[in-house]
């Protein structure tokens, strides 16, 4: 494999991590601020339910938000995962899986201290811990397919 191939393997692994680093450290943003959220939410909320109150618009407002964070660190943890397969880790080993759980970390709490410093945002422990809970679902659910996938490959050989 030449220089030039093993960089484009590189780039393809690793640029997806990157990119969607960069989603959410702009959804960390005043730009992902609950008012901003609500600039979307709200008129689809109010097209599908006209009726709506306004509690229970804030209220599932709230509910989209938290499952944004669950559901952002979990296409992290799948995508760090895949730039390790694709670099050579086995997809049915736990470290596989466990690695981009550091990420998480990190990234969880680097985005809470910037969303601590925004006006418009606040920072907060519970979030981090709701993105880890998002990237451990991810995880096991990631490692534990994988290895049922692996182990029927394995009983289809037989």
């Amino acid at each position: 494999m030449t220089n030039e191939n093993k960089r484009r393997g590189m780039l393809w692994s690793y640029a997806p991590v990157l990119i969607w680093l960069g989603v959410i450290f702009f959804l960390s943003s005043s730009e992902g601020s609950a008012s901003n959220t609500s600039r979307i939410i709200g008129p689809l909320l109010h097209f599908f339910f006209p009726d709506i109150s306004p509690e229970r618009q804030a209220f599932v407002h709230f509910l989209v938000r938290k499952a944004a964070h669950f559901t952002e660190y979990g296409i992290l943890v799948f995508l760090s995962a895949r730039a390790l397969i694709r670099f050579g880790f086995d997809r049915t080993q736990w470290v596989t899986w466990l690695l981009p759980l550091l990420l998480v970390v990190v990234i969880a709490g680097i985005d809470e201290l910037n969303q601590s410093r925004e006006t418009t945002r606040t920072g907060s422990v519970a979030d981090v811990l709701l993105d880890l809970s998002g990237g451990v679902f991810a995880s096991v659910g990631g490692f534990l397919v994988s290895r049922a996938m692996a182990r029927r490959k394995g009983s289809d050989l037989a």
